[in-house]
């Protein structure tokens, strides 16, 4: 019995393995592809800081080995952002089969948009807040001082604004999950909107760097996303998982488990 019991462990272990070993291939392949151009791809994302430096100015390595090793934790961040829809795809593959039907159908499109618009947080740090956020930091400095960042620092600087825009963009995304599971409802969080646009500030305070455009230009946009995901979960309101599911809705490892 008890080696009965360890078989769908082994079993999901070994898909698990399988999986993983997938999305690391899939970002290795980018890795190696994009290697090549690692300097460049370093000289697309400092650009931003780089047009606002101030004339004479360049950007300075600190340490004896940054110049060479800091282009390439950058091509291992970009390998893996572009990997996002294989990775995503494997973690919903992995639990398909622990799925109902009607979840099934649920996940890719969640999937797709979820992926879709951690892309968009990523374009929008970038082709908008780098240039407002760089343009107030340079011109802030006190007489005297020459803006020269260290290409180190300014990669943790940007990968940190990077993850935070990408993650608030989600924002629609996990109003619809809770609406759909019953965690909440639309009404409940159209009554808790004062109460959401101070907490969009906060976390725009805890996520950026503390400069005011910063914090509003992360701020602004979660809370509009925020009344995007309440207008879209008023469809999926307490359609989630139930106990009444009928056996051709029920998760296909149930089924098998019956069929046996």
């Amino acid at each position: 019995m008890a080696v009965e019991d360890t078989q769908p462990l082994i079993s999901h272990l070994i898909e698990l393995r399988k999986r993983l070993l997938n999305s690391m291939i899939a970002v290795l392949v980018i890795f190696l592809a994009l290697v090549y151009f690692a300097n460049d791809i370093y000289q697309v994302v400092s650009a931003p800081l780089i047009k606002h430096m101030p004339l004479g100015s360049t950007m300075i390595a600190t340490d004896v080995a940054s110049p060479f090793f800091t282009p390439i934790k950058l091509t291992i961040y970009v390998s893996v952002f572009l990997a996002a829809p294989v990775i995503l795809y494997q973690i919903w593959a992995f639990i398909a089969p622990a799925l109902y039907k009607h979840e099934r159908k649920m996940v890719m499109p969640l999937l797709f948009s979820s992926t879709l618009l951690f892309y968009i947080g990523i374009a929008f740090a970038y082709f908008v807040v780098f240039p407002l956020a760089f343009g107030f930091l340079t011109k802030t400095a006190p007489i005297g001082v020459v803006v020269s960042t260290d290409i180190t620092k300014y990669l943790d600087f940007v990968m940190s604004l990077f993850m935070a825009f990408g993650v608030a963009f989600e924002v629609p995304v996990a109003i619809i999950l809770l609406c759909w599971m019953g965690v909440t409802t639309p009404e409940s969080l159209k009554q808790k909107r004062p109460y959401i646009l101070v907490g969009a500030f906060v976390v725009g305070m805890l996520l950026t760097p503390p400069d005011v455009f910063s914090q509003t230009l992360l701020a602004v946009p979660m809370y509009c996303l925020f009344e995007v995901g309440v207008f879209f979960s008023r469809f999926y309101v307490g359609k989630g998982r139930n106990g009444d599911e009928d056996d051709e809705s029920e998760p296909e490892e149930t089924r098998s488990e019956k069929e046996q």
